[in-house]
């Protein structure tokens, strides 16, 4: 959650999460709600979609929330389409799911292929009629710094990464002329309860402190961070910005 009153005034706007249940994403959703935005999350797992759904809430502000399965395309249209309706529009799509596939088998392909690529390229598609009824339109994706490096672990993940960061390009450009931004972030090595980094402190000490060593400011990232610059880059403060991937990572992708 976003520690500090945020700086921008987002009342009257209409923002979606995609993957917004935890981490990153509900960060994101509880930031544009904390700015008194009207947030619409969606996400697999019941349980963490129902409890950022009442934290959203709690900020007085229109909260919608859908169980879908990013991987289907139907699925994915019907979420964007039920988010509109909910909540009387849509101004900001952002796109922060991921199939979390690090290994190099089709199935982790797959799995990164279908949800870091495909579902940003069909929630933004489906958005487009809605987004074109704004004033200030914008998608925002969710890439890494694995996307801007070579990576010996993880090949898929970081592959669809690229691709991602490299559609916002193209995306930006196709949609220039409807005064629609688009611009990515890639974080880096981020830590919270239950995310791939605190299951590695647990799990794999010397990984995680391998790693911890490599980031100059000498400590993981927070999803609050993250959430920080999403908002900065959905804002009129960055009304010039489009087809950016802007690098949250407290230095770590200058140690290599």
């Amino acid at each position: 959650m976003v520690s500090a009153p945020p700086p921008f005034d987002f009342h009257g706007w209409r923002v979606l999460v995609a993957g917004g249940s935890r981490g990153i994403g509900r960060s994101i959703a509880l930031g544009f709600a904390q700015a008194g935005a009207a947030v619409s999350i969606c996400a697999r797992g019941a349980a963490a979609l129902e409890e950022t759904r009442l934290r959203i809430a709690a900020h007085d502000v229109t909260v919608h929330a859908q169980s879908v399965d990013l991987a289907q395309a139907t699925a994915i249209q019907a979420w964007v389409d039920d988010a509109a309706s909910a909540l009387g529009g849509i101004d900001v799509v952002v796109n922060n799911a991921s199939g979390y596939g690090f290994r190099d088998e089709d199935e982790d392909w797959l799995a990164n292929f279908n949800v870091d690529l495909m579902a940003a390229v069909r929630a933004s598609r489906a958005a487009l009629p809605h987004l074109a009824g704004s004033a200030h339109p914008c998608i925002l994706h969710t890439s890494s710094i694995s996307a801007l490096r070579p990576r010996p672990g993880g090949p898929s993940y970081a592959a669809m990464k690229a691709a991602l960061s490299h559609y916002t390009t193209s995306q930006a450009q196709a949609l220039a002329s409807r005064r629609i931004r688009v611009n990515a972030i890639a974080p880096g090595s981020i830590e919270f309860p239950g995310g791939l980094w605190d299951q590695c402190r647990k799990d794999d000490p010397t990984r995680y402190a391998e790693v911890l060593a490599k980031i100059p400011f000498g400590r993981y990232g927070t999803p609050a961070e993250v959430a920080h610059a999403a908002l900065f880059l959905a804002s009129p403060w960055a009304g010039w910005i489009t087809g950016q991937t802007l690098v949250v990572d407290g230095g770590q992708l200058l140690a290599g």
